[in-house]
């Protein structure tokens, strides 16, 4: 799993003359370092292209070539980190397509925000995300060939071990997501976990007996049935767990691994079908995070992580609308659409965290799902929070909010009302909740807030509110809006979203 390898040096000029190139990030209308001013401005000279766009200028720096970086502005209101992130990535396939093996990495002009406190972490991470090469490709045609930008340097002051550990995890993430159906199926998604995992302190376990399954997963094996009838199909669920040395808290994740989403029964029309096997990137996500924390194996912080790897498939078995299914919490769930079947999954597995919580120290419970058109058409490219009274009791929104807008993984607050929780509720006493409507949740108001509301009810987490002895904290996070480049779930590069978020709200110091 090779990436990038990264080298921190204070300076520009403590650096080895053993790099090939320059990538210089920063804004150009304000002043460029004074070791590169003279090569930027002969260069503007004859090219009014430099500092406007990024562009490979000759000069007397490693290698001979200063690849010039532009961010634009970054003092307006709305500037923020991920304009580091873009320039970086921008200069790097620059670097690439010319033939650099190692650059160095400088970022310029920040010092002085707040917002641009991990700049020079968040370049590198940029850099690694613009150069990232599908698992697909890397099989098949070696990744020595492809990714050939083999060690990057890293002007600051940084610990390269951390920025490491964040883009192992992020690698974790793509991989999963991005990877077409087959080669992910769920038996090679858990094989791929195994893998990624052997050798590190977090231990993997995956149940994928069917009979268990069916008893201890019920919402989970509805829309499993019609895979059961191809082997390579089946159902499993991939638990994660890190034990840590001195554990204060501890994070319990749920995570969507829907490797392929037909819509089931409501099966997918006019195209929209094309993508579905981004929507395990939840799952994908999770195990990212959990990469990182491997990596890092914080002192204080314990992780446990159920991953739900499901195909909803169609055929002559698949569970259809109206059925009522009784969850693993016992709440009796009437099925609104096959197509939002990503909360049923996520159900069964929250549930099993509400009730191994009371063994950890200080619980708290997250849900990562490409889980609604909504969050995407709400929320554009930021990952949607809805937490509930606990968790905005505790500040877990606000926690993960700051540190997504320092390490630039943005996220957005949503809140839980009254009004999903009636969008939700039974209409005879033969159901205790309903899972959906039968529209798209982009036309239906609120439509990525009230599936939040159904995961706490079907979960049976309605029992541990602030109104209760024992509340769990707990934030449904959406990421159907940051989990790909450009909204593109066809094509688009997978994100890595949420990892570095979670890395930096909980394992950065």
């Amino acid at each position: 799993m090779a990436f990038p390898t990264v080298e921190v040096v204070e300076s520009y000029s403590a650096a080895h003359d053993d790099y090939d190139a320059v990538i210089l990030v920063g804004d150009y209308e304000q002043a460029v370092p004074a070791e590169f001013a003279d090569f930027v401005g002969r260069a503007q000279q004859s090219d009014l292209r430099v500092g406007k766009q990024p562009l490979m200028v000759a000069s007397d720096v490693f290698g001979g070539r200063l690849i010039t970086a532009p961010t634009g502005p970054l003092t307006r209101d709305y500037d923020d980190v991920r304009n580091i992130s873009d320039a970086a990535g921008a200069g790097a396939r620059i670097a690439q397509q010319a033939g650099v093996r190692k650059p160095l990495l400088v970022v310029f002009g920040t010092q002085n925000d707040a917002r641009y406190g991990q700049a020079e972490a968040v370049a590198y991470w940029g850099l690694c995300q613009a150069l990232y090469e599908p698992l697909e490709a890397r099989e098949a045609l070696g990744e020595e060939a492809i990714e050939t930008i083999t060690n990057v340097g890293v002007v600051g002051t940084l610990d390269s071990a951390w920025l490491t550990a964040v883009e192992a995890g992020k690698r974790v993430a793509r991989d999963l997501c991005g990877t077409e159906p087959e080669r992910m199926a769920p038996p090679r998604f858990a094989e791929y976990c195994q893998q990624a995992f052997a050798h590190t302190p977090v231990k993997v376990t995956v149940i994928d007996d069917v009979q268990q399954l069916q008893h201890e997963y019920p919402l989970l094996m509805a829309v499993g049935r019609a895979s059961l009838d191809v082997e390579r199909h089946w159902p499993c669920v991939v638990r994660l767990e890190y034990t840590a040395p001195a554990a204060e808290q501890t994070l319990m994740f749920a995570g969507k691994g829907i490797v392929y989403d037909t819509g089931g029964a409501d099966l997918k029309t006019g195209g929209h079908m094309a993508g579905m096997s981004r929507d395990k990137g939840g799952a994908a996500g999770v195990a990212g995070f959990m990469k990182t924390v491997a990596e890092m194996r914080p002192e204080t912080v314990s992780v446990v992580a159920e991953l739900g790897v499901v195909r909803n498939s169609i055929g002559a078995d698949a569970f259809v609308a109206d059925e009522i299914i009784k969850a693993h919490s016992g709440v009796r769930v009437r099925i609104g659409n096959t197509d939002a079947e990503g909360r049923l999954v996520l159900a069964d597995l929250l549930s099993h965290l509400r009730v191994q919580a009371g063994n950890y120290p200080r619980p708290q419970l997250f849900s990562v799902a490409t889980l609604t058109g909504h969050a995407a058409l709400a929320k554009g490219p930021y990952s949607a929070l809805v937490p509930n009274g606990p968790a905005h009791a505790q500040g877990l929104p606000d926690r993960l909010w700051e540190a997504g807008e320092v390490y630039g993984d943005p996220t957005e607050i949503s809140w839980s009302r009254r009004e999903d929780f009636a969008f939700v509720a039974p209409h005879t006493k033969s159901d205790d909740v309903l899972s959906s409507n039968n529209g798209s949740s982009a036309t239906t108001k609120r439509g990525h807030q009230f599936p939040m509301a159904f995961l706490t009810i079907a979960a049976g987490l309605d029992g541990h509110g602030n109104d209760s002895d024992h509340p769990i904290p707990y934030v449904h996070i959406d990421i159907a809006g940051s989990g790909v480049e450009g909204g593109d779930w066809q094509h688009g590069k997978p994100s890595g979203a949420p990892v570095t978020c979670f890395a930096g709200a909980y394992l950065h110091k």
